[in-house]
């Protein structure tokens, strides 16, 4: 049995950002991927955008690590030459009845340290785009854009200059909780492998709960109840007729059908919401239903009432991995020893949007939950 310091299960932009961070503090790290590409699942299946904070219930793990990593990452792809823009956000009221809810988001903003939000009239934010109709919005201007791709590779090289090894399409299958550390049992092309790690971090996205189940000895009273939510989204040929994201009041289980943008310039709408069933493997698909788009159409002529007909074209989907059902909000779940009492190993749950703005805050809180002392340790239980 081969052992290693560290194995990191996931390779989207968490899990890379996670084991360039372990690889930059000098442990020995292998990350084990079971797909072909790295982040080619929940990282590289949504809206690519730098979130500025403004939605998540104060004092949570989301709007501390969603603040804390806009801002990590916008100087990390400053520095390493990583393609982005902050093109700013406006959040908008397409009712004079959602003024209200206008006031509500700029108030939450502001118990997160989001303090930029910036109030405009009706005349004010059609002077920023033209082609806007509104009752009244809030302008982010620290809302951005990024490459997530580009992201995800300069991540990987980071960890890879300081020794991290990668192992695409290579699968946990079994592992077991041993006094000398993590034996993990992984499938890959080259036939079965087992591995002894000190620590193990499970990045796994999706398949998390799954991958944390799988390892005899762990208290399966700490596995949380997965709920996977699909957001389809819709292209649109030519430019943006936009230059700044756009974002209706949120609704349940997501921030509404709004309008984001490429760094090409080219104009997407989504996600909706389609919860899938957690019972069913097959559930989970990435096509897209072109007749969804209608029900799209109503909902972005509130604010861009000149949306030719038949202009929407079915584009892509994603699926979020989230810990709670249809009308709640959840929060990243960091679960070190301390909560579920076997050393060294760190899962990484519910970790969905702004899971992408959040991860180079992410990465060293789970350096810090490692370092937790397991439940009972203290007192010899």
């Amino acid at each position: 049995m081969d052992r290693v310091d560290c194995i990191v299960i996931g390779a989207g932009v968490v899990g890379l950002a996670v084991a360039r961070e372990l690889a930059m503090s000098g442990a020995e790290v292998v990350i084990i991927e079971a797909e072909d590409l790295i982040g080619s699942v929940t990282s590289a299946r949504n809206s690519e955008v730098i979130h500025a904070g403004i939605y998540y219930e104060a004092g949570s793990a989301k709007a501390r690590h969603c603040v804390q990593g806009r801002d990590l990452l916008y100087a990390y792809c400053a520095e390493r030459g990583v393609p982005h823009a902050r093109c700013g956000k406006l959040i908008v009221a397409t009712s004079a009845d959602q003024r209200d809810a206008l006031d509500a988001i700029r108030a939450k903003a502001a118990a997160n340290g989001v303090t930029d939000l910036q109030p405009v009239t009706r005349a004010q934010a059609i002077a920023l785009e033209p082609n806007l109709e509104c009752a009244a919005a809030l302008l982010s201007p620290s809302t951005g854009i990024v490459d997530s791709h580009a992201l995800m590779h300069s991540l990987l090289g980071d960890a890879q200059a300081h020794g991290a090894m990668l192992a695409l399409k290579s699968r946990v299958v079994a592992g077991e909780c041993r006094h000398d550390g993590i034996a993990l049992q992984v499938a890959s092309d080259d036939g079965p492998m087992q591995i002894l790690a000190d620590t193990v971090i499970n990045a796994a996205g999706l398949a998390a709960p799954k991958v944390a189940a799988a390892l005899q000895g762990f208290p399966h009273e700490r596995l949380p109840r997965p709920y996977f939510a699909k957001g389809n989204y819709y292209g649109l040929s030519g430019r943006s007729p936009f230059s700044r994201l756009i974002y209706p009041v949120p609704e349940p289980g997501g921030l509404g059908i709004h309008l984001t943008i490429d760094l090409g310039g080219q104009a997407r709408f989504g996600p909706d919401v389609e919860w899938l069933s957690i019972d069913d493997p097959a559930a989970i698909r990435y096509d897209v239903d072109p007749a969804r788009a209608e029900r799209f159409y109503a909902a972005i002529r509130r604010y861009w009432p000149a949306l030719p007909d038949a202009a929407l074209q079915a584009s892509y989907s994603g699926v979020r991995p989230k810990l709670v059902g249809p009308g709640s909000e959840g929060d990243f779940v960091i679960q070190g020893p301390a909560e579920h009492g076997v050393p060294r190993l760190v899962n990484l749950f519910g970790i969905e949007s702004p899971g992408l703005t959040a991860a180079l805050s992410l990465a060293p809180a789970v350096r810090l939950a490692l370092q937790s002392q397991p439940v009972g340790a203290a007192d010899g239980s």
